[in-house]
C-alpha cells in the first residue's frame, strides 16, 4: 500500500499549536539561537570522546554502492535509475515498479533474525564507547519504531517486526551509555514532500504536519540524550522550524541534551560534525568526527578491504582528533540479519583495548598547546597511464593523509600526428599544469582554480608528429573529496583521457606524536613504538615542572617510570631503557606516556 499523508485539518492545526504552546510556556531556553548558545552544551558530551553510530534499515539487504559509495543510499540510487542499483534490486524487485513499490519489497527479505541488541551493546561497552547514535529514520523514511505516523512503514508492522528504537535503548543504558537517535528531516518517499524531487520551498505542509508531531513522538517517548539530524542542506533552518524544535527537546529532555548543528541553512547552533575528514581545530564548540569504518555508512559488500581502516590507522586518527579537542562518532554497519561484520567487531575491540589502558588520556581530556607533531613525508605513486581519480573520503595511498596532501605527476606524451592539441583538467581542490616541448623551457599550461568542486580550464596549441612533451603536475587536495583528471583531444575530436607515463609522488605531513592534557597531567602519545636502547627526544616542549613525574602505560602492573630531562631550549629527552623490550613490544598502535604534575 502506497504511503497516504494525513489529512492537515483544521483539528490537526490545533494539535500542533497546542503541543508548542503548551510545552514552550514554561520553556527555559528560548527558539532563538542567542537563547540556545546561551544554554550551552553538557559536559558529558566534551569528556566521552567516542560514541558508535549505528545505521542499519532496508538499506542493508541489499548492501550494495559504488566501492566508496553510501550503501544507506541505495533509494536514491533507484531514483536516478542507476544501473547498478538497479540491478541488484532486480534480484528483489520487479524494476519497472514505481521506486517506492520496489524499495518496499525489501521488507521480506529484512528478517534480522540474528538481531542480539544485548550483544551489540555490551560490543560497544568495550569498545570504550561512551554514547550511542542510532538512525531511527534515515533519507527513505522508513521508522526504526511503530510511528503513528508512518503506520505501516515501520520495522514493528513490517521487516524484522521488532521495535528496534526501544530494544536498543533499553539495553544501551543498561550497559551505562549514553543514548542518541539520528533523525533525518527529509524523505525520499514521503508524498507529503519528496525530497529532490519536490520544489524546496514546498516542504512547509511536511514540515507543520508530519516532521514536528513525529519529532514530538520520538522524544517523549524515548527522551533521547542526543539528536543527530541530517539532510538538512536544501533548505533553512527557519522552514524546519529548528530554533523551536531544538529549544523545546532542551526544555522536554533536560541538561543533559545535546544536539547537532545539521538543522537548515543558517543553523548557528549544535555540535559540529565533521564527516570524513582529518578533523577540524576549533574548541570553541564540541565537536565529533563521524565516519565509518569503510567508506560507506550502511552496510556495502561491494567494498574492498583496504577501504577498511586498520587497528593502527583508527587508533591514531582518533588520537589526533581528541588531541585537537574533537571526537569520534565511529559508525557500524551491520548486516541485515542483525550481526555485525566481523571486521567491524575485531577493530571495535582492538580500539576497546587500546582504551583500557590509555583512556585516562583520552576520556575527559582536554588540548594541549601542542596538539601535535608532524614531520613533512613522501612516497611514489604506482605509475598509471592516465590522471583520472576520484579519492571519495579517501586519500591516493595507505597512510597518507586523507586531507592535506599534494602530489607531483610527470608524463612524457609522444605527439603521433600533427594537429591542434585541446587540453581540458578538472580538479577539486586545484591542480596546475606546466608543458615542456621538445625540451624547451616548461611553461604553465593550466591552472585550476581554488577550492572549486568541479573546475574547467582549457589551453591549446599546435603540435607536430614526433613532438615530445614532458607534461608536469601539480596537484593540492585541502579537505574533504580529492579528484584529478587530465584530458586531451585534437581538431574537435571527442576528449579522452591523456595517456603518457604517469609517474606521480605524494607529498603529506606524517602525525608521529600527540598531547593531551587532564588534571594537572600531561599525556605524551607516541606513534612509533620507543626504543629502550635509544632516548625520545622531544623538542620544543613548554617548560615541565622539574618535580614532574614520568611513567609508561600499561596494564602489567609494572612500575614503568621513567627518567628525563629538558634543558633551556625546551627540549624533553625520555630515557626508556627502564622499561623491558616485552613490554613495549606487547604494547601496539600508540604508546602513552604521563606526565604528572607537569605544571
Amino acid at each position: 500500500m502506497r504511503l497516504t499523508p494525513h489529512k492537515y485539518s483544521t483539528i490537526w492545526i490545533a494539535t500542533i499549536m497546542f503541543i508548542w504552546a503548551g510545552l514552550t510556556t514554561q520553556a527555559q531556553v528560548e527558539p532563538s539561537w542567542e537563547s540556545l548558545n546561551q544554554r550551552g552544551y553538557p559536559q558529558w558530551f566534551q569528556d566521552a570522546k567516542l560514541g558508535i553510530f549505528i545505521h542499519w534499515g532496508l538499506y542493508s539487504v541489499p548492501a550494495y554502492a559504488s566501492k566508496e559509495g553510501y550503501g544507506e543510499w541505495f533509494y536514491r540510487g533507484l531514483m536516478q535509475k542507476e544501473p547498478e542499483r538497479m540491478r541488484i534490486m532486480s534480484y528483489y524487485a520487479d524494476t519497472t515498479l514505481p521506486v517506492f513499490d520496489q524499495y518496499k519489497e525489501l521488507t521480506k527479505y529484512w528478517h534480522a533474525e540474528l538481531w542480539n541488541p544485548e550483544e551489540w551493546a555490551d560490543l560497544f561497552h568495550y569498545a570504550g564507547a561512551k554514547y550511542v547514535v542510532l538512525v531511527t529514520k534515515h533519507h527513505d523514511g522508513y521508522c526504526l519504531w511503530d510511528s503513528k505516523f508512518q503506520p505501516e512503514w515501520n520495522s514493528v508492522a513490517s521487516g524484522p517486526k521488532r521495535n528496534i528504537v526501544e530494544e536498543l535503548t533499553t539495553v544501551v543504558r543498561d550497559e551505562g551509555l549514553r543514548m542518541g537517535f539520528y533523525y533525518s528531516l527529509p524523505e525520499w518517499s514521503n508524498p507529503r514532500h519528496i525530497w529532490m524531487e519536490d520544489p524546496d520551498d514546498s516542504i512547509s505542509n511536511y514540515v507543520d504536519s508530519y516532521i514536528i508531531p513525529q519529532f514530538n513522538e520520538l522524544v517523549t517517548r524515548y527522551n533521547p540524550d542526543l539528536i543527530f539530524s541530517d539532510g538538512d542542506w536544501n533548505n533553512t533552518a527557519e522552514q524546519f522550524h529548528s530554533p523551536e524544535l531544538i529549544s523545546w527537546y532542551y526544555n522536554t529532555v533536560g541538561p543533559d541534551a545535546i544536539v547537532n548543528n545539521r538543522w537548515g541553512n543558517g543553523t548557528k547552533h549544535g555540535f559540529l560534525t565533521p564527516e570524513y575528514s582529518a578533523g577540524i581545530a576549533n574548541t570553541e564548540v564540541p565537536w565529533a568526527e563521524c565516519r565509518g569504518l569503510g567508506r560507506s555508512f550502511g552496510i556495502n559488500r561491494n567494498e574492498d578491504l583496504d577501504n577498511y581502516m586498520t587497528d593502527k590507522e583508527l587508533i591514531q586518527h582518533f588520537v589526533e582528533l581528541v588531541a585537537h579537542g574533537g571526537g569520534l562518532t565511529l559508525n557500524v554497519g551491520p548486516n541485515a540479519d542483525g550481526t555485525i561484520p566481523l571486521i567491524q567487531q575485531e577493530r571495535l575491540k582492538s580500539l576497546g583495548r587500546w582504551l583500557a589502558i590509555n583512556g585516562q588520556a583520552i576520556y575527559g581530556s582536554q588540548p594541549y598547546e601542542i596538539p601535535c607533531q608532524r614531520k613533512e613525508t613522501s612516497a611514489k605513486l604506482p605509475p598509471t597511464e592516465t590522471i583520472n581519480f576520484d579519492w571519495v573520503r579517501n586519500a591516493p595511498m595507505r597512510d597518507v593523509s586523507t586531507d592535506n596532501f599534494s602530489i607531483m605527476w610527470t608524463g612524457n606524451f609522444y605527439v603521433d600526428e600533427d594537429g591542434t592539441y585541446t587540453f581540458f583538467a578538472a580538479a577539486d581542490d586545484s591542480m596546475t599544469v606546466y608543458l615542456s616541448i621538445n625540451g624547451a623551457p616548461a611553461f604553465q599550461l593550466l591552472d585550476i582554480g581554488k577550492k572549486i568542486s568541479i573546475a574547467k580550464n582549457f589551453a591549446q596549441g599546435p603540435l607536430h608528429k614526433g613532438d615530445s612533451v614532458l607534461i608536469i603536475v601539480f596537484y593540492k587536495e585541502k579537505d574533504l573529496e580529492a579528484s584529478a583528471s587530465l584530458f586531451c583531444y585534437k581538431d574537435g575530436e571527442k576528449a579522452s583521457l591523456l595517456k603518457a607515463d604517469w609517474n606521480g609522488e605524494v607529498f603529506w605531513e606524517r602525525t608521529y606524536r600527540c598531547f593531551t592534557t587532564k588534571d594537572n597531567n600531561l599525556y605524551i602519545i607516541e606513534f612509533d613504538r620507543p626504543d629502550r636502547d635509544k632516548p625520545l627526544i622531544i623538542r620544543n616542549v613548554p617548560k615541565i615542572n622539574t618535580k614532574a613525574t614520568f611513567r609508561l602505560l600499561e596494564d602489567w602492573g609494572c612500575d614503568a617510570k621513567l627518567k628525563w630531562k629538558q634543558d633551556k631550549h625546551g627540549t624533553l629527552t625520555i630515557d626508556f631503557s627502564s622499561i623491558t623490550q616485552e613490554l613495549l613490544n606487547y604494547l601496539e598502535n600508540a604508546w602513552v606516556i604521563e606526565v604528572k604534575d607537569y605544571k
